[in-house]
């Protein structure tokens, strides 16, 4: 009975902590410019790029060209990626439909299952799993994409790669369109 006094009382000790870690996306909700996912990916993008290791060491230095075609409610998003450091995917064609008011689901071939995503003002929130590789080895892992508007043509957007609730790497992205 001890023992299992004290295993809660350091799950809980682990655990709410990293209760706090989580972005409240209510905060967001009557900022502007509002984010129109569909306007601003519909055309031409261009996107650059970092990645940052658990330890905050720069891993992966790119740029992302995209062209978004709208045609009949359904948003086809082809991303092109140059990289200057590291390397990753050449290409991820993303294929975003309107779920229910302000929410998307999206899939790519190297997302695992669909990605599920959210407007809140602002900002938008985009959640799902993809393989990845490392070192040869293949991890799946969860990805938590933040994008917040600047204005109607500049977006920043940061991503934490979680595994086993542990974020292991984040990437921060500045996206305009032309």
């Amino acid at each position: 009975m001890f023992v299992n006094k004290i295993k809660i009382i350091a799950f809980l000790i682990l655990i709410i902590p990293l209760s706090g870690c989580a972005i409240d996306e209510n905060k967001y909700q009557y900022l502007e410019p509002e984010f129109e996912l569909f306007e601003f990916f519909s055309g031409e993008v261009k996107a650059w790029g970092i990645v940052q290791d658990y330890s905050g060491d720069l891993v992966q230095r790119f740029t992302v060209d995209m062209e978004g075609v709208l045609e009949d409610g359904v948003l086809t998003l082809n991303e092109i990626f140059s990289y200057d450091l590291g390397d990753g995917v050449e290409q991820r064609t993303w294929i975003l439909e309107p779920s229910a008011k302000k929410s998307f689901v999206g899939r790519a071939s190297d997302i695992e299952g669909f990605a599920e995503g959210n407007s809140y003002g602002n900002a938008f929130n985009f959640k799902y799993e993809m393989n990845i590789q490392i070192s040869g080895d293949d991890y799946r892992v969860h990805f938590d994409d933040w994008f917040w508007a600047f204005d109607k043509k500049t977006i920043v957007n940061r991503s934490y790669i979680k595994k086993f609730g542990f974020t292991i790497a984040e990437v921060t992205i500045f996206m305009q369109k032309p």
